[in-house]
């Protein structure tokens, strides 16, 4: 592959990223986005979110693990009570990793 392969290549995953992330906001600049869009557009960051905890707080191994010494359990427990009673993000999640580092310290020691 020579260079100017290469740089083509390189263009074509750029503008392969870059336009499907542009194209929505050149449609919507110019006018009003749709209020079931909006919502909907609304809680798929937090169900992203969750998603992708889930499986590292309640699977270890490939199992299901529901046991009360899954500290990351108890951590998301305690950063998911905190986020809805604060309705915070950066607070919760620190707590959350305030618990796991102090039980690990606390554990080990």
């Amino acid at each position: 592959m020579d260079q100017t392969e290469i740089f083509l290549t390189i263009l074509g995953m750029a503008l392969a990223t870059y336009l499907p992330r542009l194209a929505p906001a050149l449609f919507f600049a110019s006018r009003p986005m749709p209020e079931a869009l909006r919502r909907f557009l609304a809680v798929v960051p937090p169900a992203v979110l969750g998603a992708l905890l889930a499986q590292s707080v309640l699977l270890e191994r490939g199992q299901l693990k529901l046991t009360p010494d899954n500290l990351f359990l108890w951590a998301a427990l305690l950063t998911g009570f905190l986020a809805w009673r604060t309705r915070g993000f950066f607070g919760p999640v620190l707590a959350g990793m305030a618990l796991v580092a102090g039980a690990r310290a606390f554990l080990a020691g």
